[in-house]
């Protein structure tokens, strides 16, 4: 029989859902004021400093937004990098990760000491420039998906779940003729998809939100991605660069600048729900050392 709660136990519950509440409400609260601001009149915004129910609806952020291709393009290009630059990295991932599972590899423990001495010191950024600036990819898409092709903390962890299979399925498969990248494509690979939707929603949301890479290579306006163009409207919109020399920009209103916020988070937050069922289970068995 289940005693009832003590009023200690219901104190304690109660102060827990009110912090809840409280924290929820503070990282809930912005992003409602952003979206809901971008529905409102300019003279409201410069009156009010925080929105939350704007007393006029309003589309004009979003059709000056949307009355040309540039966004459409910017979006075009953050879609496709990011899809592309997902699908290269969970390949690449997968291949470096398996083979760092096999305890017949020889410098083993030598390529795993250099992948985590990549997590505290790197070659800087003049060096990075140069080296994507040799290969001939400047201006290139592939500028924005190679240098970061491989992250070393989701390869960490995409091996730590493979290390955690059972060495019998892949004995089994060596025993009926199954060559390594048999083993690693029909059996290894079909076992870790709730590791693989996370370390895909960890590549993606990098991808996605990554600017730094186009403004270091990329100087085609034509080819910036979302995240790109945003900050160039902000910085416009600030009065910080009254020549940025591309016409297509000009100081908008605040409305503007939270309804270009609206439209590049939305398509992250429709992808997220697919993979968030995987995301905590992936993250924590991965995390587990075999």
């Amino acid at each position: 029989m289940v005693q009832d709660k003590t009023i200690a136990s219901r104190l304690f519950d109660f102060f827990n859902i009110f912090l809840l509440i409280i924290v929820s409400l503070l990282m809930l609260l912005p992003f409602l004021h952003v979206v809901m601001g971008s529905f409102t009149t300019a003279e409201e915004m410069a009156r009010k400093p925080f929105v939350l129910f704007p007393t006029e609806f309003t589309l004009s952020a979003y059709q000056y937004i949307l009355s040309t291709g540039t966004l459409f393009k910017a979006l075009a290009v953050s879609i496709g990098v990011t899809a592309g630059g997902t699908l290269i990295s969970m390949f690449l991932t997968s291949l470096m990760a398996y083979g760092l599972t096999r305890r017949d590899l020889d410098g083993r423990k030598t390529v795993n000491l250099m992948i985590v001495f990549t997590m505290l010191f790197s070659g800087g950024l003049i060096p990075s420039f140069l080296v994507v600036k040799s290969m001939g990819l400047v201006d290139s898409y592939l500028a924005m998906i190679l240098p970061s092709a491989i992250s070393a903390f989701n390869l960490i962890i995409l091996r730590s779940f493979f290390q955690n299979l059972p060495d019998g399925l892949e004995e089994s498969a060596k025993i009926d003729g199954c060559g390594d990248f048999g083993i690693l494509f029909k059996i290894v690979l079909p076992l870790s998809l709730p590791s693989l939707a996370t370390i895909s929603l960890f590549y993606a949301v990098n991808y996605w939100n990554s600017y730094f890479s186009a403004i270091m290579y990329i100087n085609d306006a034509s080819k910036w991605p979302i995240q790109v163009l945003l900050r160039q409207i902000v910085i416009a919109a600030s009065g910080m660069a009254a020549d940025t020399g591309n016409d297509f920009i000009k100081p908008p209103e605040q409305t503007i600048k939270m309804a270009v916020i609206v439209v590049s988070t939305l398509p992250i937050l429709i992808v997220y729900p697919f993979l968030q069922k995987y995301f905590a289970k992936g993250a924590l068995v991965g995390s587990v050392k075999g």
